[in-house]
């Protein structure tokens, strides 16, 4: 690689890492902290699952699904606390612009967007393992 990619490709890495950490901050630390735990857990139990025998793996299956599930959860419920919010502020304000009001929907959907996202990496990381690392016979599937 030539340094000119090389530099090219640190920058957009940098601008888009800048930019993913002040969505995730926008959207609130609280649940997307949450949401981030699972994710991180997702990513623990799909490696973990590569390295255990069938029936430990199996465990790991359910923690990856379970953590995945929770995260949407989470997401889904920081969305409707963001949005309730929001409408109180609107109710109290009275009149509000449609600029500030799209701007706190975006605000509320950001949990929302990251806890899906957490579910369907949980869901793939769950599809890649039975694929790449299929049950052995007498083993009972998931």
């Amino acid at each position: 690689m030539t340094s000119k990619s090389i530099k090219l490709m640190a920058i957009l890495l940098g601008l888009i890492g800048t930019s993913l950490i002040q969505l995730f901050f926008e959207g609130g630390a609280l649940f997307m902290s949450l949401i981030l735990i699972f994710l991180l857990m997702v990513a623990f139990h799909t490696i973990a699952a590569f390295m255990q025998a069938d029936q430990n793996r199996n465990a790991a299956l359910r923690k990856i699904q379970t953590s995945g599930a929770i995260a949407l959860a989470l997401g889904a419920g920081g969305t409707l606390i963001g949005l309730i919010s929001a409408l109180e502020f609107i109710s109290q304000a009275g009149s509000v612009a449609p600029s500030i009001l799209a701007g706190g929907l975006r605000v509320s959907l950001l949990s929302l967007v990251f806890g899906l996202l957490t579910f369907a990496l949980s869901r793939l990381a769950v599809l890649v393992i039975l694929t790449l690392k299929p049950e052995q016979p007498g083993h009972a599937a998931l």
